[in-house]
């Protein structure tokens, strides 16, 4: 095992060696991404590959779909967390059962494009294989769960996942489920933060060595979850709530407490946890009429209610685009951080494919853009590959050479 100090050396100083950047970019910036290591930490694209027809080995278009592995090269993205995510219904056998089914479902289907076009990408389980993946000009594709729904209350399931290769888990998603409570429960807590049983989940996976991703889980339950590991926690893909005063996001004190604990925030590029929405416009108010009609979690709704509020949906998206964020408003998140607690603890999940995307970075050929952002605000090359892959690697590896 690569020790931190050494491997994070390596990661800093390895040229990435990548070709096809857009046109048009700042020559400057382009050279010190190439450099760095580059990660997105959270992509929801194994639902494209398991309800569409997907094709993640050409390049396809934004915004039907976000990350596909030509786009990764052009944007010089080295690694990317494809997650297996599951919504949260309730929790009857079949359900779970449902969800267990699904989770697989996207596994395999992560293995299997990655073997069709394993001249292109590779599936990647340890820190240092994004960077051999990168030598060898493939992307490295990780696996996280969104949810730990599919491990209903059956412990011996987080390490089947984990032999299969999944890395993280995201504790909980939009509603509380058997591990612990989630932070945008409509009828708010339901175990006070963990579960007796997610105590379980947390010493399993620190055990294992096993990533445990903090976001969408509730104030109490992260707060818990840090008393509890012995290793640092990551948050997949969630912003700064001082910025974008969602639930979603983490206060100040627990970016504060993450750091301490050694852990790191991704910062998610979905607009919502990014800048607050402006409620004045008709966008807002027509968005709030179909939220009202469907007053349900997401989870809780039928196939039918589903099906008729992304029609809706559709239909707003065409008559009243929605106005996204920008990256510089992405990089206030990156700078809150770095001025609370350091450059040491901040990172990108993008959320591309499940909702994730800025007005000038749509896509993962896009991420440079991120990295110009950056430059101009005076951040030195050292930071900006911490902030690209770096700080991330140094978690990944921690807990990875102190599993039990």
């Amino acid at each position: 095992m690569i020790k931190a100090y050494s491997f994070l050396l390596m990661v800093g100083g390895l040229l990435a060696g990548l070709n096809g950047f857009c046109e048009g970019k700042d020559d400057k910036a382009m050279e010190v991404h190439k450099r760095a290591i580059t990660i997105d930490t959270h992509c929801d694209t194994p639902m494209g590959l398991v309800q569409g027809d997907l094709d993640v080995g050409k390049r396809n278009e934004s915004p039907g779909s976000r990350v596909d592995f030509p786009r990764m090269e052009e944007g010089g993205l080295d690694a990317i967390f494809f997650a297996a995510f599951t919504s949260q219904r309730p929790r009857t056998e079949e359900n779970t059962q449902n969800a267990y089914e699904m989770a697989n479902k996207m596994i395999e289907k992560t293995y299997e494009v990655c073997k069709k076009y394993n001249n292109m990408a590779e599936v990647a389980t340890a820190p240092e294989d994004v960077v051999r993946l990168e030598k060898e000009g493939k992307r490295a594709i990780y696996i996280g769960m969104e949810n730990g729904f599919p491990i209903g209350e059956e412990l011996d399931r987080v390490e089947e996942f984990y032999k299969k290769g999944v890395r993280y888990i995201t504790l909980c998603h939009s509603s509380n489920n058997d591990i612990c409570d989630s932070s945008t429960d409509s009828e708010g807590p339901e175990h006070d933060g963990l579960s007796s049983f997610g105590k379980e989940v947390v010493k399993e996976m620190n055990r294992l060595g096993m990533l445990i991703d903090v976001s969408h889980i509730s104030d109490k339950s992260f707060y818990d979850v840090i008393e509890l590991s012995k290793v640092p926690v990551f948050a997949s893909h969630s912003s700064v709530r001082a910025i974008a005063h969602h639930n979603r996001n983490m206060t100040d004190d627990m970016i504060k407490t993450l750091a301490k604990k050694g852990g790191v925030i991704q910062i998610c590029l979905l607009d919502s946890y990014i800048k607050d929405p402006d409620t004045t416009t008709v966008r807002y108010q027509k968005e709030q009429e179909i939220r009202k009609m469907f007053n349900s979690e997401w989870g809780k709704m039928s196939e039918q209610e589903r099906n008729e509020r992304r029609k809706l949906f559709n239909e707003l998206n065409e008559k009243y685009p929605k106005q996204l964020p920008t990256v510089a408003d992405c990089v206030d998140h990156i700078d809150h951080v770095k001025n609370l607690v350091g450059i040491d603890y901040v990172g990108i999940g993008s959320d591309f494919d499940g909702g994730g995307g800025l007005a000038d970075c749509a896509d993962v050929s896009q991420m440079p853009n991120i990295t110009v952002e950056m430059l101009k605000r005076g951040y030195t090359e050292e930071e900006i590959a911490k902030v690209w892959g770096g700080n991330f690697l140094r978690v990944f590896n921690e807990v990875v050479e102190n599993k039990q």
